[in-house]
């Protein structure tokens, strides 16, 4: 036996080109309200002696989907000596496949990003028609594609009683605006599940995650994925970058926000409604995701 350890580490560093400006000033000098910001992510590993490693499979890269744009990206892999074979996986998150040629005692990745951090509207999308209320339903082609992100296997009481209360929400009386109902949701996910920082690997049930009323990012994430195809709405699980930045004044009323610029790897959810495609729901803020999410992987299941 080999014995190991890990080393996982975040640096980060924003630059403002010009935080004062008035907002009456904005429109004439949108690029100068940029904020660029940089990020480091490194992860190590040491072992006590040199050990034969098979292939890894790297996602760290921000997905197509991204909306935050992506000024430059790098990847390093220690040791040097290995092939790297870029791909994008069957569900079109890109992925790196390192294969390393001679025994080693570490392995190292490091990620350094630039990104523009616009200001983005979560909800800037126009719904199709059959779907601006809910409930809607996909037409059978869709359907046959969205198959994956329906499959709804988990169950338990706690989650059946939480699962009937959504789909009270979802086939209420009276017509509801698709987005309203999807951000109740989202929000009574946030009240139900306390985040806590969670070391131990792997996610939670819907329903551990229900007893224990606490859990990590992922465990809320996957919580709502499941609640969502409880009512026939498609859902995924998305890991990536949180970025919060502090505010240049603080508002007048309402949360103050980070007190000082922040990041993370983060899990969420992402809801498919026509027209709007793929939609990012925070469970753990209870908000739509926006500029500060930035996603490297979405899948059926974590």
């Amino acid at each position: 036996m080999w014995v190991g350890s890990r080393e996982d580490a975040l640096k980060f560093l924003s630059h403002r080109t010009n935080p004062h400006l008035s907002a009456r000033n904005r429109t004439d000098t949108i690029d100068a309200m940029t904020i660029r910001i940089g990020l480091t992510h490194r992860t190590s590993y040491k072992y006590d002696r040199k050990v034969v490693m098979g292939p890894q499979t790297i996602r760290l890269r921000p997905a197509p989907h991204a909306r935050t744009p992506i000024v430059s990206y790098s990847q390093k892999i220690l040791p040097a000596e290995h092939f790297l074979n870029w791909q994008q996986d069957p569900f079109g998150n890109y992925q790196a496949r390192a294969v390393f040629k001679e025994p080693t005692d570490h392995f190292e990745v490091e990620i350094d990003l630039v990104a523009d951090m616009i200001a983005i509207n979560p909800f800037d999308f126009f719904l199709d028609e059959e779907a601006f209320h809910a409930p809607f339903d996909y037409e059978d082609g869709l359907r046959r594609d969205l198959a994956p992100y329906l499959d709804a296997p988990e169950r338990g009481s706690r989650f059946d009683r939480v699962a009937e209360e959504v789909r009270r929400a979802w086939f209420g009386t009276g017509e509801r605006r698709t987005t309203d109902v999807l951000v109740e949701i989202n929000q009574l996910t946030e009240k139900l599940v306390d985040y806590v920082v969670r070391m131990e690997p792997g996610v939670q049930t819907p329903e551990e995650t229900l007893k224990l009323g606490r859990g990590s990012c992922r465990d809320s994430a996957w919580l709502l994925v499941n609640l969502l195809r409880h009512v026939g709405v498609a859902a995924r699980f998305v890991s990536g970058y949180l970025i919060q930045l502090t505010a240049d004044e603080k508002p007048a009323f309402g949360p103050g926000g980070p007190e000082a610029d922040f990041t993370d790897l983060h899990a969420w959810a992402e809801a498919f409604v026509p027209g709007a495609g793929w939609i990012g729901l925070d469970p753990t803020s209870g908000l739509f995701a926006s500029e500060g999410h930035i996603p490297l992987a979405a899948t059926p299941s974590p």
